[in-house]
């Protein structure tokens, strides 16, 4: 029972991640392509900004892959665990991003220089990530 239960928080840790930045970076994006209708020129700022909320997917990822070397037979409640914070955490926070990222890419296609400030505000729920990948990693 304690393998499946690990299989599931290591399987949880992955997908959720992943579903989240499949979101962010589609929120992200869609901001980009209507952006780019009112002002091709800061295509690449567009671009940035949608590839941020990317970053949560990794982190799930190299998570997933630093797990499997776990004794999954002694370990599998704390892997349910451990998989299920992380996965939710990258979800919502990867969600958020993407959401902050189109707000970002809307101010600059209105011709505002909000770039730097987008980047600033989306390294918060960033660090949240970051944070639970640090805490799967030390487990």
């Amino acid at each position: 029972m304690n393998e499946i239960l690990g299989y599931l928080g290591l399987g949880l840790m992955l997908a959720l991640s992943g579903i989240g930045s499949c979101y962010g970076t589609t929120i992200a994006a869609n901001a980009g392509e209507g952006a780019l209708k009112k002002n091709p020129s800061k295509a690449t700022s567009y671009m940035i900004l949608s590839a941020l909320p990317a970053t949560q997917g990794l982190y799930g990822f190299v998570a997933f892959i630093m797990s499997m070397s776990k004794d999954l037979s002694t370990m599998g409640p704390q892997m349910l665990g451990l998989g299920l914070g992380m996965g939710l955490v990258c979800l919502f926070s990867a969600i958020r991003q993407g959401q902050i990222s189109a707000n970002g890419i809307l101010g600059i296609s209105q011709g505002h220089d909000v770039q730097t400030q987008t980047l600033i505000y989306a390294a918060f729920p960033e660090f949240y990530a970051i944070l639970a990948l640090v805490c799967v990693l030390i487990a």
